[in-house]
């Protein structure tokens, strides 16, 4: 069964856990101590669980070892946190799909998703990728390609 997680931070982690709410995907994740964002508190609408006692990275790597994969979304280099997601995948030894979205439409980048998802022997994707101030595009990108993802998984599930 599919679940999508994400640290609820803006821009990629919030997009795929919006897109999941709003297509009844189960949902959820890890999030630093005191839901925090760089917005604010994270919305209770969003079901991530905040560490008792930990930032941003013990939330990534608490995600990246909670998921039977990771996409990682990126535009042009991976940098900050996303690089970070990507440094716990390749410690855990722990399936990752690099998506550059300056390269990939969200078609493209979404029958990835589903190629990459198949290969997983669980459901659990966690979706890392720039928050909303280091990249503007990150909220949109991600919303599109993983309500693709969604209708692709669909189209196989049925």
């Amino acid at each position: 069964m599919l679940k999508i997680i994400s640290g609820g931070q803006t821009g990629v982690d919030r997009a795929a856990l919006d897109t999941a709410l709003k297509n009844h995907v189960p949902c959820g994740g890890w999030c630093a101590q005191g839901r925090k964002a760089e917005d604010g508190i994270i919305p209770a609408q969003y079901p991530v669980m905040a560490l008792s006692n930990g930032g941003y990275d013990d939330r990534t790597l608490k995600n990246v070892q909670e998921a039977d994969g990771t996409v990682i979304i990126y535009f042009g280099q991976p940098s900050g946190g996303t690089e970070t997601t990507l440094h716990y995948c390749l410690q855990q030894k722990k399936p990752y799909l690099l998506l550059d979205a300056q390269k990939l439409d969200s078609g493209r980048a979404a029958q990835r998703i589903k190629e990459f998802s198949d290969t997983l022997a669980g459901g659990t994707l966690n979706f890392a990728g720039p928050r909303a101030s280091d990249e503007p595009k990150a909220y949109p990108y991600a919303s599109s390609v993983v309500d693709k993802f969604l209708m692709l998984h669909q189209d196989t599930d049925i």
